[in-house]
């Protein structure tokens, strides 16, 4: 259920924000993913666990900065960077201990991530997102 739920919400997400119009702006993809980014974070501030938000928060910086260069550069970086959150999200719960992770988190998170590297993938190569930075 959490990967058909991870595939439509992205896609529903996604969709919405074409139709809507805010992934005209560059600056979508990139916000997307530090939010992405800062929940596993939030997940350890629930479960109590400092440890695990202090790896978390190095795992997060590393993932923002990949949002920054991406948008300041190249939004293929943006594409490159949700997909490895989704490789992160399924080896998660062997290389941190994360005591507020629900159980069904990382495969939502992990088949959202990959749908909407695909869908951000999609708009770069029609050209309806500038992948350079003006």
């Amino acid at each position: 259920m959490e990967y058909l739920a991870g595939v439509a919400i992205a896609v529903l997400v996604s969709l919405s924000a074409t139709v809507i119009g805010l992934d005209r702006d560059r600056a979508f993809y990139p916000t997307v993913l530090a939010v992405i980014a800062s929940y596993y974070g939030l997940f350890a501030v629930m479960g109590g666990s400092m440890q695990a938000l202090v790896v978390e928060s190095l795992v997060m910086a590393a993932f923002l900065g990949a949002t920054v260069l991406g948008f300041k550069r190249n939004l293929w970086l943006v594409v490159a960077a949700l997909a490895a959150h989704g490789i992160f999200d399924f080896f998660h719960a062997q290389l941190i201990s994360n005591p507020g992770v629900p159980a069904w988190w990382p495969a939502f998170c992990l088949t959202y991530d990959l749908a909407a590297a695909a869908y951000l993938a999609w708009l770069l190569r029609r050209s309806r997102v500038a992948a350079n930075a003006s």
